[in-house]
């Protein structure tokens, strides 16, 4: 497992490419890899699915491929 916190924060797009492509490479090798980002069109776009967290409750898991932003706000606000 490998867990990666804020991995693109505040490098510039070629770098952030590099790096969703290794994410993409190890995650076809079938290795685990959990992300933490506040940055939801990056989750969106590289994961499979998203716990959300809210005042440090988990207040839902959903699958990026039938998820919205909207939703996972709503579930983001649900504990505060």
């Amino acid at each position: 497992i490998l867990m990666l916190d804020e991995p693109t924060r505040g490098i510039d797009v070629g770098a952030k490419f590099e790096i969703y492509q290794l994410i993409a490479e190890l995650a076809k090798k079938g290795k685990g890899i959990i992300i933490i980002s506040s940055e939801m069109p990056e989750l969106l776009g590289i994961t499979d699915r998203i716990l959300v967290m809210s005042n440090g409750l988990v207040s839902g898991i959903v699958d990026t491929k039938t998820t919205t932003q909207n939703e996972i706000l709503r579930l983001a606000s649900l504990h505060l």
